[in-house]
């Protein structure tokens, strides 16, 4: 009678050995595979999503936003710790997984609403605390939004790149130190809760991760978000620019400034004088403007690589090409009026005289010169919303 065929055990061949190739059973019994475009690296470590849940404070009667559920490893912790959960998905997929998994727990389903969409174009319910295991590319655009909420929520804790959460620590000259960083800083207390290794995730992401706990200001700076956030747009577009070039070395900005003061003069009924200024004079300031921008505007050039990430206006981005073409003589561009003229004058009474801040790169300007900034325009009827 012949042998029975002998299997090795270094051939991986039984299901339940223990020389099976963890890499391949995974990928063979998966239920889908990870879009790591759309930032899906699922949170694997229990004891981490315990501890995420812990530092949110959590209160029975808090109703909590989740951005990014992905298969509900989080989810379902803070259904047990809250009254309800609003689960906001991009992946279908992932949403109909989430939606399986807290089917056999009726207590759960009911208090569970999953919204299917992108979480930065919805407009989103009521919510005490957010916590996210927050995909990487919608990181700055969430902040800013959550920021912005009329009703902020109590707290927010947010899973991070560990180099993006460093900017929202950073300070006046550090590498880091962005509009972000301001504005952070300006809207809420921020604090570190902890590090996450890149093997608590699945799967692996190729930076390391860190939690940050978000607490809004109570009560809210007494100015208007639209307005400080304006600003800041302006003088963070190359943040290592005297702020003397990022306001009358850039066109666009002196162009969008203008349209804002006539807005602000119509609604406060201030009649303007309006007009073409004289050909001579506009070339002779023209000429006098680009001198003086050339000479400081050492460190111009390149917008900052995390600035181009946070959501730019658009007038910005055309503007290299429109100053190169208004700096060529281009016979088509239109020439400056009375009233442009005029906002040019306020915008340099405000940068050399009343705030003596002209020479001063953003990079190096704390929240207290952002503040007398923003004071010193509005009382010349200069707006950034």
């Amino acid at each position: 009678m012949p042998k029975a065929h002998k299997r090795h055990a270094s051939s991986g061949g039984s299901k339940g050995s223990p020389y099976t190739n963890p890499t391949k059973s995974a990928a063979a019994n998966a239920i889908f595979k990870m879009n790591t475009d759309l930032g899906q690296h699922i949170l694997k470590n229990p004891g981490v999503a315990q501890a995420i849940v812990d530092k949110s404070s959590l209160k029975q009667s808090d109703h909590v936003l989740e951005v990014g559920p992905g298969t509900g490893n989080l989810t379902m912790l803070i259904l047990k710790a809250a009254k309800s959960v609003t689960a906001v998905e991009m992946d279908p997929r992932m949403a109909a997984e989430l939606t399986k998994r807290v089917q056999s727990t009726p207590s759960m389903s009911s208090r569970l609403t999953i919204l299917l969409g992108d979480v930065i174009k919805t407009e989103l319910p009521p919510f005490d605390v957010c916590i996210s295991n927050t995909p990487y590319q919608i990181s700055s655009p969430l902040v800013f939004k959550l920021l912005s909420l009329e009703r902020p929520p109590r707290c927010c804790v947010l899973m991070f790149q560990r180099e993006f959460a460093m900017r929202l620590f950073a300070k006046p000259g550090d590498k880091l130190y962005s509009r972000l960083s301001v504005n952070a800083q300006m809207w809420a207390t921020v604090s570190h809760v902890m590090k996450v290794g890149r093997n608590n995730f699945n799967p692996p992401p190729a930076v390391e991760s860190s939690v940050v706990r978000l607490v809004p200001k109570v009560p809210r700076p007494q100015i208007s978000y639209e307005e400080w956030d304006g600003l800041l747009r302006v003088c963070f577009v190359r943040k290592n620019r005297t702020l003397r070039a990022a306001f009358l070395g850039t066109h666009t900005v002196l162009e969008m400034l203008s349209s804002n003061y006539r807005v602000w003069c119509a609604q406060n009924d201030i009649i303007i004088e309006d007009g073409p200024l004289d050909a001579e004079a506009g070339d002779e300031a023209d000429a006098m403007e680009v001198d003086k921008i050339e000479d400081d505007d050492e460190w111009g050039g390149i917008m900052d690589d995390e600035e181009a990430e946070d959501d730019l206006p658009d007038f910005f981005k055309e503007e290299a090409e429109r100053e190169t073409s208004a700096r060529k003589g281009n016979p088509n561009r239109k020439k400056k009026g009375k009233v442009a003229e005029m906002v040019r004058e306020k915008v340099r009474k405000v940068l050399e005289d009343e705030t003596e801040l002209a020479d001063k790169r953003a990079r190096l300007c704390d929240e207290g010169d952002f503040l007398k900034l923003l004071y010193a325009f509005n009382n010349e009827g200069i707006h950034f919303s």
